[in-house]
């Protein structure tokens, strides 16, 4: 709602200045007849380079710049090494998480395999008898 009323001002603001600049512009083309040619000449030259300055400002205003990457994206702004620094960051960050993950990750399995290998090397069993299939049978029956 409160977006609306302040487009719909800004449109009233718009028609009011538009109004007042061709009356303006009215009562300044009535008075030309009285000068002379050069005046009236240099005027209308002057004339035509505000209306042309006036045009290129609001198309700059009303259309945001958009700039085209290399890699074909549309990107709102001016581009620059500020652009591709913040295009790259994402990236450089989520590939140095993902290998941070993978290196935990590999230390985590090493570390496990460790452990494994230091209780069967310390265990009162040779590494053998987890080989045999009388001793898993023992394993899978409640002790008494």
């Amino acid at each position: 709602m409160k977006n609306s009323n302040t487009s719909t001002h800004a449109a009233a603001l718009d028609a009011l200045e538009s109004r007042i600049a061709y009356r303006i512009a009215a009562r300044l083309s009535q008075r030309t007849d009285t000068l002379d040619g050069d005046v009236a000449e240099r005027l209308r030259f002057a004339r035509e380079q505000a209306l042309e300055r006036a045009k290129a400002a609001r198309a700059a205003q009303s259309r945001p710049v958009v700039a085209v990457s290399a890699g074909g994206a549309a990107v709102l702004g001016r581009g620059g090494w500020w652009l591709k620094l913040g295009s790259a960051l994402p990236i450089l960050a989520l590939a140095a998480g993902l290998f941070l993950i993978q290196h935990l990750h590999t230390q985590a399995q090493i570390e496990a395999a460790a452990q494994i290998d230091v209780e069967l090397l310390a265990d009162d069993l040779p590494p053998e008898a987890y080989n045999d299939a009388g001793f898993v049978e023992f394993l899978k029956n409640p002790q008494d």
